[in-house]
C-alpha cells in the first residue's frame, strides 16, 4: 500500500537528524559509485514557466530510487511539490509526498552534513542570515551535528527577525538574538548560514573570522547571488553537494568563469576521506548547496517509518 504523506506530517524535530543520516548515507554511496543522481532537467511550457524534475536514489541491496518534480508556473497558486519513492527490492511505490517540506528538510540535512564535515569540530556559534523556511532547516541541522551556545540572526524586517528568534529558540531551546545588521550576525562566528532569496551579495569576506565556515543555501547565478568572489577568494576549502549540477546551472553558476570554479570539491570526497580540510589551524571552508538530485528520495524513505502513518 502506497502511503501519502503532506507537509503537516513533518513538522517533528526528530526527523532532521534522520534526515541528515539518509543524505550522508547518500554522500557515501556517492563516493563509492553506487548512487545515481543526474542533473535536475527542466522542461518549458512556452512563457508560462517550467516543470523541474529531479530523478535518483541508492543502488544498495534495500536501497530506493525516485523522482521529484516541482513548478516555476506564473499563476498563484499552491506550487505544491511531489516526490515519489519506490523500493528497488520489492518494486512497490512505497510513498509519494506533496508540498515544500520535504524538500526544506533535504536541503537543510545537506547543510547539516556539510557543517559535520566541513565546520570545526568545537564549533559552537552561529550567525544566520534569512530567516525563512530555509534558513530554520539550516540552523536546525546545525544544532543536530554541534553543540550550539550562540545564535544570532539577521533579516531586514525585524519583526520576522524576533519571530525566527522566539520560534526557533523554543523549538531548539537556544538562545537566539535578533541582531539590527547582517555584519553583527556574523562578527567572530563559528559557522555562518546565509539563506535568503536575495540576488546581491547579503556577506562580505572581510566580516569572517578566518577560521569560520560559510554555507550559501540562496542564489548563486552568475547574474544575482548572495555570497561574492570575495567569500570565494577567502575560503581554502570550497565544496558544493553536487559539481555536476553547477555545470547544469542556466544562467550559469556564479563561480564559472572564475578561477575558483576549478577548485569546487565534491562534499562526498569529504566524507571518504580523499579530500581533507581543516588541516590548518586557521582553515576558511565554503559550501556551496545546490540540491544533489536523490537525495529527497532517500530521505523519504528514511523518514517513513518515524512518521507511524
Amino acid at each position: 500500500m502506497t502511503t501519502i504523506l503532506t507537509d503537516d506530517d513533518l513538522f517533528s524535530p526528530a526527523l532532521m537528524p534522520a534526515a541528515i543520516e539518509a543524505v550522508e548515507s547518500a554522500l557515501k554511496a556517492r563516493a563509492a559509485g553506487n548512487f545515481v543522481s543526474p542533473p535536475r532537467h527542466a522542461v518549458a511550457f512556452g512563457n508560462r514557466g517550467e516543470l523541474h524534475f529531479t530523478t535518483g536514489g541508492s543502488l544498495a541491496d534495500a536501497g530506493h530510487a525516485g523522482f521529484r518534480v516541482y513548478d516555476t508556473f506564473a499563476g498563484g497558486g499552491t506550487h505544491t511539490q511531489i516526490v515519489a519513492v519506490w523500493s528497488l527490492g520489492s518494486a512497490e511505490l512505497e510513498c509519494i509526498v506533496l508540498g515544500s517540506r520535504l524538500g526544506e528538510i533535504r536541503t537543510g540535512a545537506i547543510g547539516g552534513v556539510a557543517i559535520r564535515h566541513m565546520s570545526a569540530p568545537d564549533a559552537e556559534t552561529v550567525g544566520i542570515i534569512g530567516s525563512g523556511r530555509q534558513a530554520r532547516m539550516q540552523l536546525e541541522a546545525a544544532a543536530a551535528v554541534r553543540r550550539l551556545r550562540s545564535v544570532r540572526v539577521f533579516s531586514p524586517n525585524p519583526a520576522n527577525r524576533e519571530r525566527f528568534a522566539k520560534e526557533m529558540g523554543e523549538r531548539l531551546n537556544l538562545s537566539i538574538q535578533p541582531v539590527a545588521a547582517a555584519r553583527d550576525a556574523v562578527d567572530d562566528v563559528e559557522i555562518v548560514i546565509c539563506a535568503t532569496t536575495s540576488r546581491s551579495h547579503v556577506l562580505e569576506a572581510g566580516w569572517l573570522r578566518p577560521d569560520a565556515h560559510v554555507s550559501t543555501v540562496g542564489p548563486k547565478t552568475v547574474d544575482g547571488h548572495e555570497i561574492g568572489l570575495d567569500v570565494a577568494e577567502w575560503a581554502r576549502t570550497i565544496a558544493t553537494d553536487s559539481p555536476e549540477q553547477t555545470q547544469a546551472y542556466r544562467p550559469q553558476f556564479f563561480l564559472d568563469g572564475s578561477r575558483h570554479s576549478k577548485r569546487i570539491a565534491d562534499l562526498s570526497r569529504l566524507l571518504d576521506g580523499s579530500l581533507r580540510t581543516r588541516s590548518y589551524r586557521n582553515e576558511s571552508t565554503l559550501f556551496c548547496s545546490v540540491g544533489l538530485a536523490g537525495t529527497e528520495v532517500l530521505v523519504a524513505a528514511a523518514l517513513l517509518p518515524l512518521i507511524g502513518t
